[in-house]
């Protein structure tokens, strides 16, 4: 009888999210988050990026803005232990990676922030009675100051781009310096390598690296269906896709009758690819150089989230006193729809980039509009204003 009573059933393990460095899941629709290196971005897209999907980003007038959010993007994957799929056709791939920023150090950043929260009295000087009781005076003091803002900045949005600091979720780099060779060399990183163009149908650029993705998932065993015993996250980085480099026309082919498919079906074949896949794909892609608006907007739908970058370098805007304090715009033109019929809907869209000495971020586009007698309007209450 007790042979009858056993059943062969077992029930399917399955891996849980807390169990993958460097991942969490989603308030919104439960899916696994990885960071992208900016924490800003993180979060208006929505927490992270989703595993599975494609990030486009379209590349600013010179690029250089975008090509600094790759080095975001792998130098997260270089500090999660996460596996990297890299390649590029306008430039050395090996020397993006020698240019990673540095990591800055937790216990530093954690004791910083410690510093500028409670101030503490010098050593040998007792505390005076306004720390000690509380000075009436002091809190007036701070009164007045948040009543120099203008009364037209009551109503303005209060958006959180940035984390709080209780929010252990991606890292915070330094600009100035960058990472040490011996991080880099441990990480498990592959190059790709487009092929020469010959007499084929398809672009062969395309091919090739559509099949060197598929080769690295199956090797290191990211795809859904594949046991492994530690589960990881291959991150995909692609630099200037579509660029005339990798023998792209911006769509048009050669005879000028019909666009070329050739960069919708590699996009459709990756997004295709990375659904089975523990995997992300961040792809930078010059559409300025693409004639064909038609052309721009199907490759846009082929992606899940796509951001534009409105570089200010080059224009009039780079002269213009209203936008002194960014160094372009950031435009939300998609996010994914992923477990739900509607995507996460963002705070605002109003937002911009600015590049410091240390770091990139992404900050609410505020603009002063002032009126014809400039009253109101001083220079010195923007730096008083935190979102």
């Amino acid at each position: 009888m007790s042979s009858l009573s056993t059943t062969s059933f077992r029930k399917k393990a399955r891996v849980k999210i807390g169990q993958i460095l460097g991942t969490k899941p989603s308030l919104y629709n439960n899916q696994l988050l990885i960071s992208t290196g900016i924490p800003s971005l993180d979060h208006v897209i929505g927490g992270g990026l989703a595993v599975g999907t494609v990030l486009l980003v379209e590349e600013d007038t010179y690029g250089s803005y975008a090509k600094l959010m790759l080095k975001y993007y792998v130098a997260e994957a270089v500090m999660t232990k996460q596996s990297v799929f890299l390649c590029s056709a306008d430039g050395s791939v090996r020397q993006l990676v020698k240019e990673l920023p540095a990591a800055v150090d937790e216990v530093y950043s954690q004791a910083a922030t410690k510093m500028t929260s409670s101030p503490v009295p010098s050593v040998g000087h007792p505390p005076t009675s306004k720390q000690v009781t509380g000075d009436p005076s002091s809190t007036a003091t701070s009164t007045d100051e948040k009543m120099k803002i203008a009364w037209r900045y009551q109503n303005s949005p209060k958006v959180q781009v940035v984390p709080s600091a209780g929010t252990q979720f991606g890292h915070y780099y330094d600009l100035t310096k960058t990472m040490n060779a011996d991080i880099v060399d441990r990480s498990d990183i592959t190059y790709g390598s487009p092929v020469e163009v010959g007499q084929m149908s398809m672009n062969p650029h395309y091919c090739q690296l559509l099949q060197e993705i598929k080769n690295k998932i199956e090797a290191g065993c990211f795809g859904t269906g594949q046991e492994v015993d530690k589960r990881s996250v291959l991150r995909i980085g692609i630099h200037s896709l579509g660029s005339p480099l990798w023998g792209e026309n911006g769509g048009a082919c050669s005879k000028g009758e019909n666009l070329d498919p050739s960069l919708p079906l590699f996009l459709l074949a990756l997004r295709g690819v990375l659904r089975t896949a523990f995997a992300t794909a961040m792809i930078t892609m010059p559409t300025h150089l693409f004639s064909e608006r038609v052309f721009i907007h199907r490759v846009q739908r082929l992606a899940d989230t796509v951001i534009r970058l409105d570089s200010f370098a080059g224009s009039d805007k780079e002269k213009n006193a209203v936008f002194k304090e960014y160094h372009g715009l950031l435009h939300l033109l998609q996010l994914p729809r992923l477990n739900s019929l509607v995507p996460a809907q963002p705070e605002t869209s109003d937002l911009a980039f600015k590049l410091r000495r240390k770091k990139f971020t992404i900050e609410l586009l505020f603009v002063c509009v002032c009126n014809s007698s400039g009253s109101g309007c001083a220079s010195n209450t923007t730096a008083d204003l935190s979102f």
